[in-house]
């Protein structure tokens, strides 16, 4: 068994914004030249979440109004009172609840994604910033 990891970057601008990552991970596996196994993705924020996703504008819409209606900014979330200056006490609950976190199974040198299945990272928080995703590949 072998363990490859690549780290990338996305600069992102927050506000519930959704990018795409499924190509630059299919890259890193092709790189890898390992045939079989597993491809794990994390995102080294709590502001921000890496999942499966169908890549559609409505859906990037509908994802963004849910969110807002499940979790909406609030000044009075705990983070914000407690940390002055502070408004993305909501971009937490929304990276914690959707999490950090992605593994999926590859074949062949291919991710066995579902046809309309595509990996994104989603960033909930207030202000543009830098993201920063780890891939680590494990296989034969």
């Amino acid at each position: 068994m072998s363990v490859v990891t690549k780290q990338f970057s996305l600069d992102m601008q927050g506000d519930t914004k959704i990018v795409n990552i499924t190509k630059n991970t299919q890259d890193f596996l092709k790189q890898s030249k390992l045939t079989a196994g597993i491809i794990t993705l994390f995102i080294k924020h709590t502001t921000a979440s890496i999942m499966i996703f169908e890549d559609e504008p409505g859906l990037h819409q509908d994802t963004r109004d849910i969110w807002n209606q499940l979790i909406p900014a609030n000044p009075e979330w705990q983070h914000n009172v407690r940390n002055k200056g502070e408004d993305n006490g909501h971009s937490h609950l929304r990276g914690q609840i959707q999490g950090q976190s992605l593994t999926i199974p590859f074949t062949e040198q291919n991710m066995t994604l579902g046809k309309w299945q595509q990996i994104v990272v989603i960033d909930f928080d207030t202000c543009a910033r830098t993201r920063d995703i780890v891939v680590q590949i494990m296989g034969e």
